[in-house]
């Protein structure tokens, strides 16, 4: 039996900071429900809470944006000049070498469901690939063995869940046999939650017992890195540098050489890729310095007359779009967590179910509640140094995050298709075509048979004629 006395010390700090109701059931409870409600609270800094539900809840304000905004600077796809051949040609070299020497790892953020895409399940379980029908999480550990092959050497792999996918990506990981990977070179752990907050500043329940959570972020993935053990298992992996990118890109080129070497070269610390926009207003974080660091500010809060702003030349001044790929050193990790940090906080006005003042749950119809999040790319202005490699939409993103529509399962699959068919093309092998331009037929290449498009031109006799209309896979 719980001592009465530790409630009686938590019913008073409760009621202190308004949040009283989170006891109401407490006597419904048997001791081992109550010991679990007691271990929840216990774990809350009401002091912080307070302060965010303040600033996020309560009296939510626009964000705060920098005094100076101005475009931020990048490393173009293609060299520019000479000089920038020759450092990207090092860069290459520099990052082969640190990529054979197993000191780069793979990390994936999946602790999203499939919910929105009409999908039960982790998202990384969604079948995606044209031909296959290949899961994501299959596309990325076929990439991970074809670059271990390649560089003759065992990428680790990273993969950051959340409480509502964790035991089910477990489990999907262990039913795949590992994807063929080697099981010791996986390290699955989970990120953070945060509690949910009704509209007046209360703490929501799930159950009687339960307090109402939700992950904490990306941004939650620099601390869970730290906090699971998995930045420890790095360092005595020999890994310096990590390779972040989130699950619904199958596009995605995890080991890149030059973005690696870019990174490593300049001594950056976080390091990002970028996309040219497709217009100003594009739903995607903007790069710019922001009182001369590094950083992005999101669409919503980017002032239209800075978006819509134009270089002499007619081209967007802010025209790199954020796509969540980056290169974090280790030693960034350790150093933020060592020190103490803490990343701002995004809200979203959600419908949260939570259990009602007589104890039912209640599906609300309408957002009743904030959750609150971080993102990562508000690190990079914490970092020393960080640079940026502009990339190219068709080959790196191809993000899956809606049903129907943009960027939808229906998208992605077109532009894996369309990549798959580029590369042939560049090797020399006829695509038929419809009259629109787009491919007619479905290419699917797995990642043992090429990783880049001058992996498949040392591979051209092996491709066959293709029809149109045909399928085609090629490993």
């Amino acid at each position: 039996m719980i001592d009465n006395n530790i409630f009686e010390n938590l019913k008073n700090v409760l009621k202190k900071y308004g949040q009283s109701h989170l006891l109401a059931f407490r006597d419904r409870l048997d001791p081992v429900r109550q010991q679990h409600l007691l271990d929840q609270l216990n774990s809350l800094d009401f002091t912080q809470l307070e302060r965010w539900c303040k600033d996020y809840v309560l009296n939510p304000v626009p964000a705060k944006l920098p005094k100076n905004i101005a475009p931020a600077s990048s490393y173009s796809p293609q060299p520019a000049d000479d000089t920038q051949r020759r450092k990207y040609a090092h860069a290459k070299r520099l990052g082969t070498e640190l990529i054979s020497q197993g000191k780069v790892a793979a990390f994936v953020v999946a602790g999203g469901q499939g919910t929105r895409l009409g999908f039960d399940g982790p998202k990384g379980n969604l079948p995606i690939s044209p031909v296959k029908n290949k899961t994501l999480f299959q596309i990325f550990a076929e990439t991970i063995a074809a670059v271990s092959a390649k560089y003759k050497f065992n990428c680790p792999w990273y993969i950051m869940t959340s409480p509502l996918n964790h035991k089910q990506t477990l489990d999907i990981f262990a039913a795949n046999n590992y994807f063929g990977l080697n099981k010791n070179d996986i390290f699955i752990f989970q990120q953070g939650t945060l509690p949910n907050f009704s509209l007046d500043g209360k703490i929501l329940l799930a159950d009687i017992d339960t307090i109402a959570t939700s992950p904490d972020g990306h941004g939650g993935s620099l601390r869970a890195l730290y906090n699971s053990g998995a930045s420890d298992d790095m360092k005595k992996r020999g890994v310096e540098l990590i390779s972040y990118f989130q699950v619904d890109n199958p596009l995605v080129n995890i080991l890149d050489p030059l973005f690696i070497g870019l990174h490593a070269l300049d001594g950056s610390e976080m390091s990002s890729k970028a996309l040219a926009k497709t217009g100003p207003l594009e739903k995607v974080g903007n790069f710019c310095l922001a009182d001369g660091s590094v950083s992005v500010i999101e669409y919503s809060d980017l002032p239209d007359e800075l978006a819509l702003k134009t270089n002499p030349d007619g081209s967007l001044m802010f025209n790199l779009g954020s796509i969540a790929i980056h290169i974090i050193s280790v030693a960034f990790v350790e150093r933020l967590n060592k020190h103490g940090f803490a990343l701002p906080l995004h809200r979203a006005v959600k419908k949260i179910p939570y259990i009602d003042d007589k104890g039912h749950r209640i599906e609300p119809a309408q957002p009743n509640g904030v959750k609150l999040e971080s993102f990562v790319f508000d690190a990079l202005s914490l970092a020393s140094k960080s640079i940026i490699l502009e990339t190219l939409r068709d080959e790196e993103f191809a993000p899956t995050k809606n049903a129907t529509g943009v960027d939808s399962v229906e998208t992605s699959r077109q532009m894996l298709i369309a990549r798959a068919a580029s590369w042939l093309e560049s090797a020399g092998v006829k695509i038929p075509r419809k009259p629109d331009g787009s491919p007619d037929c479905i290419v699917e290449i797995a990642p043992s048979f090429a990783l880049t498009k001058q992996d498949i031109i040392e591979k051209r006799n092996r491709i066959p004629l293709i029809k149109p209309g045909q399928s085609i896979y090629l490993d």
